[in-house]
């Protein structure tokens, strides 16, 4: 693969199906808060940022990945185009498509705005993730932040004039934010003197923005040890004069940036705050001690947004995938391989090949329905708040809830698609002559930053799933109910639909035995050995119900079609992603259950020298 050809690629068809047909973008969108929006400009952005992604951001991807970062005299600069491109992205409007007209923005539906950052994401991964930390960032401040604050760092940070991070991990601590050991000591002006040490940062310096806004976690002198001592800074990497300009240096330096798997073009930093004494903060809004709260306003966002990026690179692999295979010559057509003197075959002819495409594009189309399901629930939340507060309720309560399920499977999955969309390739995949080596190396870091995939899995068995008395988890289940019993006699998916409901009723005696194991003080233990196994299962259920009314619709639509018609094929593949994952997938969710209520304790039973003799 030549440095500066994109090879981005992505089918918007499929992208507007399940925005419109599936999820109903129009019956959100024209109503307030989102007026201005239908599914006119909803497309016409879209191709646009298609546009953009293509020309613009992926022949810088494989740049990225070559040349990496680099630190020059203390400052990081990023790869060849970089900083180009990041002030073409925020001159068309595509970071601000969602943003509040409040702070410059164009106020779209989050249905929108997640579909947006899957095509840029796909394209290009590791330079998305700058504008969206400080989009991240941002939104701390705006819905946290004192009047003064919002007034001036939001639309800075939103417009690309000056970049964001969020800075929680440290050394010795790693995922255990509770013993950060950075400091604030107040001074007598209300700011307060921050010292310390970050990893793992990514964009924690850049050139593209002329100043980093970071939100730093730090503990005041005499707070609480733990999470409930922690309080939220805004730290500039340089000071913001009296006129809200970038002034002098803040004391924030570089320590260095980490040589990666993958992500390269994207800088993770090691930031130190203070080695001089003068590194000056402010509080985000006027109270303290609450800043794991603030954070996770934004962790929660950039979870989300990690299942994004697991989605734009999973997909982009397939579709690089397929084309190869509809090229790729190789062997005869497995009905003549005993004839030495058949004609080569493409690939896509071989039934093992047809099988691994079936299986990453039923995954990628499943997960992204997911995904635009949650954006869905977050902008009818909005929509019905001081309307129907019942009603707002149920969506912010289904937000909450599958907020795990699209930051873990997507990112879990993603990093086994691209692995196998290089398999489908054969030996040419394992090659940088083709893009799906960069998207695996790309992807793996999508189960572990913004907490790793047991994070995930424990903050919906421990605390998602309990919430409001187990109601959302009552009322996922019910919607996944009512739809089983609506189809399960359904001429052409009811075996499929029986399928799900036998995963279903796996998953709720699942959530039963672990609810038991929560009352049972002694096999506690239980519960981390399994909660990546049950996350996983529910995560199956959502995709395989998703797909299913996914060929639901299509069915319907297919029959207004000839069978000329383009749409008539697109249509008929909805029908067997959801076959395929029905009869491939959901059992597993029985299996699994099945291997739950053997209450296998062998890890926590091994004695650490018997892993090994060495």
């Amino acid at each position: 693969m030549s440095a500066g050809i994109n090879t981005y690629k992505t089918d918007l068809r499929e992208i507007f199906f399940t925005l419109f047909e599936q999820f109903g973008f129009g019956q959100v969108a024209g109503q307030a808060p989102f007026d201005a929006w239908g599914p006119d400009e909803a497309k016409a952005v879209l191709t646009e940022t298609y546009r953009f992604a293509r020309e613009v951001l992926g022949p810088l991807n494989s740049v990225g990945d070559r040349e990496g970062c680099r630190v020059e005299n203390g400052a990081v600069f990023t790869p060849t185009g970089f900083k180009d491109a990041w002030k073409k992205l925020y001159e068309q409007g595509f970071k601000t498509v969602g943003v509040s007209p409040e702070h410059g923005g164009q106020g779209s539906p989050m249905m929108l705005q997640v579909t947006v950052e899957e095509l840029l994401s796909g394209a290009n991964s590791a330079f998305n993730m700058y504008p969206g930390l400080a989009f991240g960032a941002a939104e701390v401040v705006a819905e946290c932040g004192t009047p003064a604050q919002q007034k001036q760092f939001v639309e800075r940070m939103l417009n690309g004039t000056w970049g964001g991070t969020m800075c929680l991990t440290e050394p010795h601590a790693g995922s255990d934010v509770g013993a950060a050991k950075s400091t604030a000591r107040r001074n007598g002006d209300g700011t307060y003197n921050i010292r310390g040490t970050k990893i793992f940062i990514s964009g924690g310096d850049h050139d593209m923005a002329e100043n980093i806004i970071h939100l730093v976690l730090a503990r005041i002198d005499g707070a609480s040890p733990g999470t409930k001592g922690l309080s939220l800074f805004i730290v500039p990497k340089l000071r913001i004069n009296a006129d809200g300009s970038s002034g002098q240096a803040n004391d924030v330096s570089v320590g260095s940036i980490e040589h990666k798997m993958g992500i390269n073009g994207s800088a993770t930093c090691v930031l130190n705050f203070g080695e001089n004494d003068n590194c000056v903060g402010e509080l985000v809004g006027t109270v303290e001690h609450v800043g794991m709260s603030q954070m996770f306003k934004m962790m929660n966002g950039a979870r989300i947004a990690v299942g994004i990026q697991g989605i734009g690179l999973a997909s982009a692999a397939y579709y690089n995938a397929l084309d190869y295979a509809k090229d790729r010559k190789q062997g005869s057509h497995f009905t003549k391989w005993k004839d030495p003197t058949a004609p080569r075959a493409a690939i896509i002819e071989h039934p093992d090949v047809r099988r691994m495409l079936l299986d990453i594009k039923a995954h990628v189309e499943g997960i992204r329905s997911l995904i635009i399901k949650l954006a869905m629930h977050l902008d009818k939340a909005r929509q019905l708040a001081g309307k129907d507060d019942d009603a707002a309720t149920y969506h912010k309560g289904q937000v909450e809830l599958l907020t795990p399920l699209v930051k873990a499977y997507s990112s879990e999955q993603a990093f086994r698609l691209c692995a196998q969309a290089i398999q489908i390739y054969g030996g040419a995949g394992y090659i940088q002559d083709y893009p799906v080596e960069q998207y695996t190396r790309d992807s793996k870091i999508f189960s572990i930053y913004e907490g790793t995939t047991h994070i995930q899995a424990m903050d919906l068995v421990g605390r998602k799933m309990g919430q409001a008395g187990g109601m959302h988890f009552q009322q996922f289940m019910g919607d996944v109910g009512s739809f089983i019993e609506a189809h399960r006699e359904h001429a052409v998916y009811g075996e499929a639909v029986k399928l799900l409901a036998a995963a279903q009723e796996a998953l709720m005696a699942s959530a039963m035995v672990v609810f038991g194991w929560s009352q049972d003080g002694s096999k506690f233990p239980l519960i981390p050995l399994s909660a990546n196994r049950f996350l996983n299962m529910m995560s199956e259920v959502a995709v395989g119900w998703l797909l299913l009314d996914a060929a639901l619709i299509a069915e319907k639509a297919k029959a207004s079609v000839g069978a000329d018609h383009p749409d008539h094929a697109f249509y008929e593949g909805k029908k067997y992603s959801a076959l395929w994952y029905a009869r491939n997938v959901l059992p597993n969710v029985e299996q699994a259950a099945k291997m739950l209520t053997t209450e296998d304790t062998s890890p926590m039973d091994i004695s650490d020298a018997a892993f090994a003799s060495v």
